[in-house]
């Protein structure tokens, strides 16, 4: 069961950190950079395409991450996974409470005619805010994750 688990958290943990580090490097500042109803469009084009791919990631990575830290032989690797597990749960803490909220109110606007108070509830800055640290969380899990299984080499 280890052999099967242990590669599924890398793989479910590391598409998750990659499309946040994504986000960090390219998604996000260039989503900041655009004026308002440009910006509104590519953020309903991008969140079509990661909202279904990642919840499925972040809670395999959870369920797998519980998992190896109850399963796994050597107590080092199973509290690793088990503070992996709890970054993971932070990260889908932080996506369900903070950014799917706006990611829907997002849906709703039409570009070309936006509120007329837009600008002033204009989500990008609290939103990379807080995508930077699920970013970061989801990260730091996978370097957890990595080390946990240096342990079970």
């Amino acid at each position: 069961m280890l052999t099967f688990i242990a590669p599924l958290v890398l793989l479910l943990n590391g598409l998750a950190a990659g499309v946040l580090f994504g986000t960090q490097l390219g998604g996000f500042p260039y989503l900041a950079s655009l004026p308002a109803d440009r910006y509104v469009n590519a953020h309903a084009f991008f969140g079509t395409r990661y909202d279904p791919a990642m919840p499925i990631c972040l809670i395999g990575t959870i369920v797998c991450d519980v998992a190896l830290a109850i399963g796994a032989p050597v107590a080092g690797a199973r509290t690793l996974f088990a503070v992996a597990a709890l970054l993971a749960v932070l990260t889908a803490t932080i996506s369900v409470v903070k950014n799917v909220p706006v990611n829907r109110w997002m849906r709703t606007l039409d570009p070309d005619n936006l509120p007329g108070d837009f600008a002033e509830r204009d989500p990008r800055e609290v939103w990379g805010a807080w995508n930077r640290r699920r970013s970061w969380l989801t990260i730091a899990a996978l370097a957890l994750n990595c080390t946990a299984l240096g342990f079970l080499l």
